[in-house]
């Protein structure tokens, strides 16, 4: 499985940005994806996930009401809808796919975006 992901740049606070991830390759082993987040100095972390099909999703407190991730399965490809940005969310953001059993539930990466919010 391959991903890449796009949409990312520089925005005001309060401003929004729609993040894309395309994934291909063998998406018929993807479980459930996720958008993660890493901020300089700092570790990597889930923010946001979605169950394959778009049956479930879950957030992080920091973003709940803010963001909102979603997917496409046609196009194969996952969205994450940022609303309200604050500087604190400035991060490079990272679209993860988490396989099923029969490729042993390994996770894919893609490179990431840099999302910049200035104040």
């Amino acid at each position: 499985v391959q991903l890449v992901e796009s949409g990312g740049g520089l925005v005001q606070a309060g401003g929004s940005l729609r993040l894309s991830c395309a994934a291909s390759g063998s998406t018929f082993s993807i479980n459930a994806m996720g958008w993660y987040c890493q901020a300089p100095g700092k570790q990597r972390e889930l923010f946001a996930s979605i169950t394959s099909g778009g049956g479930s999703t879950n957030y992080a407190d920091s973003v709940k009401g803010r963001f909102t991730i979603s997917g496409d399965n046609a196009k194969g490809t996952m969205y994450l809808q940022m609303n309200s940005l604050k500087p604190e969310d400035t991060a490079v953001y990272y679209c993860n796919a988490e396989g099923g059993p029969e490729v042993y539930g390994m996770n894919y990466w893609g490179k990431g975006t840099l999302v910049t919010v200035s104040s």
